[in-house]
This record gives structure tokens, sequence and C-alpha cells, in this order.
């Protein structure tokens, strides 16, 4: 190699230096950037705090400061270095790693060494100087040190306001937790919004701290009666159950020898088992682990019954520990701001002095709003705890059963609440697809203006009516909608929303503005009656829930259709509507169609034909598909699914007492016969059916129905008398002793059903109430009777579970016998087995089941259509009897 190549190896060696370094510190600065990212990102990962809903995380959030902008920056120059492509790396590893070797290769040709190297080292560095040259001019040609340039620096200019902590939300900046997800978007939230919320939450748990020891000794009360009963339980299991528990051959008979007959005997003798005559020491511990078996099993199936005919020690603690707690505690009717004051609890030790934002990253389907909203409810209920004083417990009465008698519905809410009333989740949810179950978990719902503690099923109907805007909740009678739907209006108050109108009948007016006034903060105003031109006015003027009927709605359309705003109707016994061609239905349709959200109330949306069903649905969601050409049950319930909610007695009311119904078939007297033959020979239906009751103290069915009364006196019960005709009514109040109370009919005012029903349930035991089934069954709560007397079947199965309902309902406290009074001759069998046949029909389209998929319109007849067939056929077989008795 001569000087001159020497030269120009020299000049190619120092630009390789030069670029080497460059490219080393490229490399170094990207990693050192990527570096810096991910250990941002750890960080924030490390601070993150999950909220959860309904058991699954609903949030991921992260407390944010100031300094965090340094992350930001991080991830901002991680995001704009620029993309390395093939070429790109080529060159990196040319710079960094081969052209070094050649460098270290040629350097014995530049140097006074080169006089004293080997031929083989010399080979060697020609090869490398050739490579330098090939490798400088790929490198010169392709702009290698430009793009060095351009791969140490950002792709973009940092902007001024680029870097705050919200460019995290920047998908460009490529951060992890952000990255890649699906669902709704997350946001930051600055102090404002949540700022308030440590010391909230303090607040809470504070009151909640000084009501704990009286809700403690309720809920160790309430386990002192669980276990007595499982100890009576047990006291009256025989033996035989050891073996059913273990499937084992125990030898039972040495127990039976020492006099050891019942399970809970069993467990008295604990180990000393082994030491009876002929009981080894690994049969006893068997008969032993057998018997607590079967003692878990009962205590974990065993709900709290009060039991109000046997007022055991244990259960009079118990009811005084609930009358303690309630009286002291200032979060009644907060269950569900409670809950959610539970869920935010993690942030509490996640939100420093320094925090200035939270980034919320939703986990599921819940949006972020959700979480705002969940703040705001937690912030001011602990608002409004602060101003409720708390000054202890009340006094107390000294009987607590008076109080529990008084008021048994809120005794098993608060039971409900200590976890000994238990619902059965999927019973809770009714027939709902599982996207509206999890829309409605995550529903908040604020308790502010409620004052009324919800049961479980209670709070989830009034969610669904949240979520779904205009629904229609078929609860079985006697659940509580009254509550639910007024749960929603309180909700819906806390939001802002002023203007609220409940369409009911007459005979419930009253009922509601009761229910309104006394379960919520909210003003009712009774606009039926000689008042309602003044409480109309006030409504309007002021807000709040106007209570109206469907008949004064046709005074007061005109002025309701001048209403801007009306945030929710609430339509009580919905079923009045089911004719869309009835006038009162046109105008509760168009309340519906313009209010922002509305309610449907009816425990029997079905009485007739599927149609009205199908009409009902159609007044909340006209959207809905209802596939007129497939009337199977199954079919049609999923396709109103999404309007329609309704869960059954049963179900979640496991505390309620035994419905003990019994068809009392009597014969006909002489002159109920004779009466009744009349009545078929002049082809009168309505005559047949009340000719067996109104021969008064000659009829067969008034004689048992005094003894009915005799009985109830006896047993300290109160009876409810239903008929569909008023002179069987007027007859009964004549006929029977004691204190009678009615008839309540339909020409008796609202107001005076109410006072009339309140004068019954304070009476003495053996009062009556006699109604008219088309009046008092409807609406009115009746709960201090629990004996029901139909004196004759109803043309509707829904008319007699409407009247029944009336007592069994929540709150009673006693079995309800319901007597159904019939006539072994005559009329009562066909129709009794027309109610078989419609109350098939409904369980298939109303009810939640899974019965046979039968078209509806094969067992529906009308009212005309029975009466003429009933009618004939009686006439025939008084024919045949007068013959054969020829």
């Amino acid at each position: 190699m001569n000087k001159t190549e020497r030269v120009e190896i020299r000049g190619l060696v120092a630009d390789f230096e030069q670029w080497g370094r460059r490219a080393a510190e490229v490399q170094a600065r990207r990693h050192a950037v990527q570096v810096a990212a991910s250990n941002g990102e750890r960080d924030l990962r490390a601070r993150s705090v999950g909220i959860n809903r309904a058991g699954q995380v609903a949030w991921r959030i992260i407390p944010l400061q100031s300094s965090d902008k340094g992350i930001v920056a991080h991830l901002w120059e991680r995001a704009n270095l620029p993309a390395t492509s093939a070429n790109d790396r080529a060159l990196l590893r040319l710079l960094a790693e081969d052209a070094p070797r050649a460098v270290a290769e040629v350097s014995p040709l530049l140097g006074m060494r080169r006089f004293f190297t080997g031929s083989a080292k010399k080979q060697s560095a020609e090869a490398a100087a050739e490579a330098l040259r090939r490798h400088h001019s790929a490198v010169t040609k392709a702009r290698g040190p430009q793009r060095l340039e351009r791969l140490g620096f950002p792709t973009a200019p940092r902007g001024s306001g680029s870097l705050g902590l919200h460019a995290l939300l920047d998908p460009a900046l490529r951060f992890d937790l952000l990255s890649g997800r699906t669902g709704p978007e997350p946001e930051i939230l600055d102090r404002s919004v949540f700022g308030d919320l440590p010391e909230a939450l303090d607040a809470i748990t504070k009151v909640v701290a000084s009501e704990d020891s009286y809700r403690s000794a309720a809920r160790n009360a309430g386990e002192k009666v669980r276990k007595a009963e499982v100890r009576r339980v047990l006291q009256e299991m025989p033996l035989e159950a050891l073996k059913a528990a273990t499937r084992d051959r125990l030898r039972l008979g040495p127990l039976a020898e020492a006099d050891i007959n019942t399970v809970q005997e069993v467990l008295n003798r604990g180990r000393s088992l082994s030491t009876l005559p002929g009981v080894a020491e690994t049969s006893a511990r068997r008969m032993l682990g057998a018997a607590q078996t079967l003692r878990r099993t009962t205590y974990d199936e065993m709900p709290i019954r009060i039991d109000i005919a046997n007022r055991r020690p244990e259960t009079t603690h118990l009811l005084r520990c609930l009358a303690e707690w309630d009286s002291c505690r200032v979060t009644r009717g907060a269950s569900t701001d409670l809950e959610r004051a539970a869920e935010l609890a993690p942030l509490r030790t996640a939100i420093g002095a320094w925090t200035s934002h939270v980034l919320v990253v939703p986990a599921g389907t819940v949006a972020v709003e959700g979480l705002r909203e969940s703040i705001q409810i937690v912030k001011r209920r602990a608002e409004l705890l602060g101003m409720s004083s708390a000054s202890g417990p009340r006094s107390v009465h000294t009987d607590p059963w008076d109080d529990f008698l008084a008021r048994p519905a809120d005794y098993f809410v608060m039971l409900s609440e200590l976890g000994f009333l238990t619902e059965d989740e999927n019973a809770v949810h009714g027939d709902l697809p599982e996207e509206i179950i999890e829309a409605v978990r995550n529903q908040a719902l604020s308790g502010e203006h409620l004052t009324a503690s919800l049961r479980g099923y209670q709070s989830f109907a009034a969610r669904f009516a949240l979520v779904q805007r205009k629904v229609i909740i078929g609860d079985e009678m006697g659940l509580g909608k009254t509550v639910e739907a007024i749960a929603v209006l309180a909700h819906l108050r806390s939001r802002g929303e002023t203007h609220f109108l409940v369409v009911c009948p007459a005979a419930v007016v009253t009922n509601w503005v009761r229910e309104v006034t006394g379960k919520s903060k909210l003003r009712a105003h009774r606009v039926h009656g000689p008042e309602r031109d003044r409480a109309a006015r006030t409504w309007v003027r002021d807000g709040g829930v106007a209570v109206t009927t469907y008949e004064t709605l046709a005074w007061w359309e005109p002025a309701l259709t001048k209403l801007r705003e009306l945030a929710c109707v609430v339509v009580d016994e919905a079923h009045y509507i089911k004719n869309p061609q009835a006038q009162r239905t046109i105008r509760t349709k168009h309340l519906i169609t313009r209010a922002d959200r509305a309610v449907l109330l009816t425990g029997t949306p079905l009485e007739n034909r599927v149609e009205e069903f199908r009409n009902l649905a159609s007044y909340v969601r006209p959207d809905l598909t209802v596939d007129a050409t497939d009337l199977s049950p199954r079919t049609f319930r999923r396709q109103i699914a999404p309007a329609y909610l309704r869960r059954n007695q049963e179900d979640v009311l496991t505390e309620l007492p035994e419905l003990v119904e019994v068809e009392e078939w009597l014969p006909m007297s002489g002159a109920d016969a004779s009466h009744y033959r009349a009545a078929v020979e002049r082809g009168n239906f309505m005559e047949m059916r009340q000719a067996a009751m109104l021969q008064g103290p000659k009829s067969t069915k008034m004689q048992r129905l005094v003894e009915i009364v005799r009985e109830a006196e006896e047993n300290e019960r109160r009876v409810i008398v239903f008929s569909h005709f008023r002179q069987v009514l007027n007859l009964v109040a004549r006929s029977l002793p004691g204190p009678v109370f009615g008839p309540l009919t339909g020409s008796v005012p609202a107001s005076q059903r109410q006072q009339m029903v309140d004068e019954f349930s304070s009476a003495k035991h053996g009062a009556v109430l006699v109604a008219q089934i088309v009046a008092g069954g409807v609406g009115l709560n009746i709960q201090s009777a629990s004996v029901v007397v139909i004196c004759e079947p109803q043309l509707k199965p829904t008319t007699e579970a409407q009247a029944i309902a009336r007592a069994h309902r929540m709150g009673q406290v006693q079995s309800v016998q319901v007597h159904r009074l019939l006539s072994e001759d005559g009329v009562d069998q066909r129709i009794i087995e027309l109610l078989a046949a419609k109350k098939r029909l409904f369980d298939d389209f109303a009810r939640v089941s899974d019965m046979a998929d039968s078209a509806p319109e094969a067992v529906d007849l009308s009212e005309a259509e029975l009466a003429r067939e009933v009618v004939a056929a009686e006439r025939q077989r008084l024919a045949r009897s007068a013959a054969g008795e020829a």
C-alpha cells in the first residue's frame, strides 16, 4: 500500500470513528428514552387502584401529580423517536459493530508497525481496507450521516402545551395501560371532582362506626335466634338422618339403647359417645361428624323468621336490638349510597395532598361518568349525614313486639341488610338478558331524597327503570312496586329533575300521597278531588310528585300539554290502559310519549289476551318487535325482555309466611237451589253466580262464612270478605257478628276507602272488612288481615290474585288463609275450570317460567261467550236432573 492509499484509508478510518461515536450516542439515547418511558409506565401502574362494582373491576384509577409531567415527557420522547427501517438498523450495526472491527484490522498498515507486520496480517489488513472503501461508499451514497442525525432527534417539535398530564390520553404516546383497549374512553379528572372525596369517605366511615355497635348487637342477636332455631330443628331430627348425611352403615342401635334419639342429643354427648356400650371410637367419630355436618347444613339453610305465635326470649331480644339500631342510625335509607362509598374506599389512601388529577381507565363497560356520579353521590351523602344529628338512640318501646307489628316491613328490611334474608340472585334479575343485567348492576342509585331502605330486589328494579328509561315493572303483588317507583323519582330529583307525575286509580290516590311523603323527601300534590286546581298550580310552579287519576286526566290534559318538562310518569295498575281505543289509554299513552321516562306498574300485565300485554309493551317501547306469527311464550318473553321485569313472591320474599288456600265445596241448601234454578230459567248469568249467598242465614255459604269469622276471632285474626256483587256484600255486612267495616265499593270516595282500611286495621280481632273485589282488591295494603274469604269464583284469575295480595304481601307476619266458597252444584265448577285455563296463559306469557308454548287464543273466552255457554249447559243439566227425578 503506497502513501496515497494510506492517506485515503486514514481518512476513511477518521470518518468511521466519527460516525461510530455518533451511532453509539444515538443507540444510547434511544435506549435511555425507552428505559425512562418504561420506568415511568411501571411507576404509574404501581400506583393504580381498582374500583370494583358487582364483584368485578369497573375502573382502574391512577393518581397523578404535577411532577408526572416528566413521565409524560419520557413517553412523548419514546413515541416520537424516529422509526428505524431495516436499512437504518443495518447502518447502525455497520457503524457500531462491523466498521470498528475493520478499523482495528486495517491499523497495522497505517503506522510504523507496517514494517514489522507479517504477510498474513498484511493480507487481512488489505481486505479490511477494501471493506472500508465499500462501506464508506455505501454509507455516503445512502446519506448515512444525515440519517444518523434524524435517528437521534424527535420526529415532531414539542409544543408548548402538549406535555400536560392530559397528554397521557393521546394514543400516540402508546401508554401501555391505554394501548389496544376497547370500550368506554378513559378520562383525566381534576381535583375539583375528587378533592373532597377522602374527607367525605372519612365522615361516612365515622358515622357508620358510631352505629356499628348497635348493628353488631343486632347481628349477634340474629345469630342467636338462628342457632336456637337450628337447635330446635335438630332436636326433632331422628337418628336415621345420620345415615342419610354420610351414606354410611352406622350402627345406631347402641345410641337408642342409651336413650339418644335425635341428632341434637348426639351433639350434646359429643366425644363421650365412645364411652357408650357397643360404640367404638371410630364409629363415635363418624356419628359425631355426621351430626356436625347436619348442623352446618341446617344452619346455612336457616332463614330468620319472626314467629308472633311463639314469642321466644331470643326473638324478643333480636327485635329490641333492631329497634335500638333503627332508632340511632342516620344512615337509614342510605344503603345504596353506602355501597358506593364502599366501592370508592380504595381511593381514600390513593389520593394524596399532592394529587392534582386522576387518570380513570374503564376496565369494563361502565364509562367514566359512572365513577363521577358515584363520587358526587358519596360527597352528597356525607354532607347529608353531617347535617343529621345523631344524639344517641331514642327510647325504645318496652315491648318491641308492638313496634314490630306496627311496621314489620321495616324490620324485614333491616334483617335483609344484616344478611339474614337472602334472595335468589337469578330471581332478582327476572328474565332479563345478561347485557341488561350488567348495565343495571353498574347503574348508580342515589338515596339523597329517599328515606326508606330498599331490599336488594327493589334496588335492582329501580336501577332497571333508570337504565331502560321506559319500562313495565310487573313484580307480583305485595313486593313493593310503589317504593321501587319512588326510588326512581328520588334518584332523578338528585340529578336536578323536578316534575314527576303518578297516574293511578282513585282508590289508591291517598296511599300514593302517603307513600311518597313517608318514604322520600319529595313533596306530593293530590291533583284529585275538590282541591285539584290549587294542587295542580302548585305542582306546576314548585315541582314534586303530582298524584292524579285516570279520570282526572281528562280535565287536566290541556294544561299538562303546556308543561315543558315532565321527567317521569308513573302509571299504577297499568292494566287499566290495556285497551288502546279507550280514552284513558289514549290520554295516558300521550303522557308516556311526552315524558323523558315512564314506569308502568302492574302485577297483572295479562288478564285475558296476550294482545293486551303486547299493547302495554308497545306504549313504553314502540321500537320492540313482537312477532305476531310466533306466539310461543318463550319467544314472546324474549322479545319484550328489554321493557319488562317481573319477580315472584316465593323467589325474593323468603320471610313471607305461608299462604294456605282452601277450596270449600259446599252443597246448596233447598232455598239456594230453588233460587238458582229460577236464575237459570231466566238465563241470568250474574244472578246464577250470586244465588248461593242471597238466602242469608238459609244459605250454606253464608253459614260457613259466619263459622270462618268466629274461628278467626278465636285465633286472633282479622278477615277480609270479597265479592263481586254489591247485593251479596250488603247482605254479608248485615249477617256477620262482631265489628264489620264496609262495604267498600267503587262508589266509596278514595279518601274514605283508606280511612275505612285504617279503622279496620286498628280494630279488635274478629273484625271484618267487606269489600267489592274490583275496588278493595286493587292498590290497598291490608296486611293487618290474615284471613281472606272469596264468596264466589271470579272470571279472571288475576282478580283473585290481586285480592289475596292485599293481605299476603311484604310485611305480613301471619300465615294467610284463603277460603274460596264454592257450590258443588251450579256455575262455580265451570268458572273454576276457566280460571285454571287462564292461569296457565298468564304463567306462560307474563310470569317467568318455561312452560308449554301453546297459542294463547286456544284458551281465551270472553265473558259474554262464557255466560252463554254456562247458561246453556246448566239448563241441560237441570233438565236431565229433573227428568231423572221424574
